[in-house]
């Protein structure tokens, strides 16, 4: 039985009960990388929830001081069975893959990054970038696209206003008139930006088969009368058809939402599987091709080459004492 098929939120849907109800979701603080370890905010995954939808992770760093902690420096690493959606409000960063890609990620710019059955990336801060702000996203791809081939996808999209005082840059799915073409390989997402004006409040049109969760980016908000703090995210389960979000000040909100995945995943470290022993050979590969382990009996590379003056890739870590467990 998949979690889909369990999910109580599922059989209110069936029986048109609406669901209103906001869970808040308070954030961790998580060190990212560098000499001086930039410090990041992570609402996904968390033990009370390990996805919405197909999200299964966001990280929220800034505005950050550039000549305090360093920027983002995250060499080469690698990812399987996901995909990242790097989403910044100011600072620049430059992105290489080992699917032959490089690409600036700007405020305001989608770049998409579709890891498949396996990709390596790095992403450093432009040396022009004194503050750093934005969010850090991944969707975990279903079965019947996760070992597809690696992509890459750049989208600007353009604001629209379904109330006074409220803009929405819609980057993927669909949302107040606007839709995204952006293939996702993962059917029913979204992911969006809204900007409120202090006072303001909008009424948004929503799937009911939709989970949905709003991160209050910039300051408190409200979410269908519940207040989320700063940096938390407000989860709203599926079957209710709008999202009523309301800001006391100037806000920004990072709103996602999807069907949920149905399918139980093994996620750990940058690798999204199905089960321990996947995981663990996808980590074996990885250190095997980039020589920090001794090469098995793999015929083809799974993580691709990558161009040579680059700094040195980071090694995985140790795998737990303990199997890992799938997340639900």
């Amino acid at each position: 039985m998949s979690n889909l098929e369990r999910s109580p939120d599922l059989a209110l849907l069936e029986a048109g009960e609406p669901c209103i109800d906001v869970e808040v979701l308070l954030p961790r603080s998580v060190p990212l990388g560098g000499p001086r370890a930039m410090p990041v905010s992570r609402t996904l995954p968390q033990r009370k929830r390990s996805l919405v939808g197909s999200w299964c992770f966001l990280d929220h760093y800034g505005p950050d001081d550039v000549s305090l902690t360093g920027g983002m420096r995250v060499p080469r690493h690698p990812h399987t069975g996901l995909a990242t959606v790097s989403w910044v409000f100011s600072g620049e960063i430059d992105h290489l893959d080992s699917g032959g890609n490089a690409a600036r990620v700007r405020p305001g710019e989608l770049n998409l990054m579709i890891a498949g059955r396996g990709i390596t990336h790095q992403e450093i801060s432009t040396p022009e970038t004194t503050t750093l702000h934005g969010v850090q996203l991944w969707y975990a791809m279903p079965e019947s696209t996760r070992f597809s081939e690696n992509h890459f996808a750049h989208y600007v999209p353009a604001p629209v206003a379904p109330a006074p005082g409220v803009s929405v840059r819609v980057f993927l799915g669909a949302l107040a008139g606007s839709a995204s073409p952006v293939d996702t390989r993962t059917p029913d997402l979204l992911g969006a930006e809204l900007t409120l004006a202090a006072g303001t409040e909008v009424t948004l049109d929503v799937r009911r088969d939709f989970e949905l969760a709003a991160l209050a980016e910039t300051g408190d908000v409200v979410v269908n009368g519940t207040t989320i703090p700063h940096r938390a995210l407000g989860y709203a389960p599926l079957g209710s058809d709008t999202l009523t979000i309301s800001a006391p000040r100037d806000a920004r909100v990072i709103l996602l939402g999807g069907v949920p995945l149905g399918e139980q995943i093994v996620m750990w470290w940058n690798f999204v599987g199905r089960s321990h022993d996947e995981v663990a050979a996808f980590r074996q590969r990885y250190q095997a091709e980039l020589g920090f382990e001794p090469a098995g009996a793999e015929p083809d590379p799974l993580f691709g080459q990558f161009p040579d003056g680059e700094p040195d890739p980071l090694p995985a870590p140790a795998l737990p004492n303990v199997r890992l467990r799938p997340r639900e």
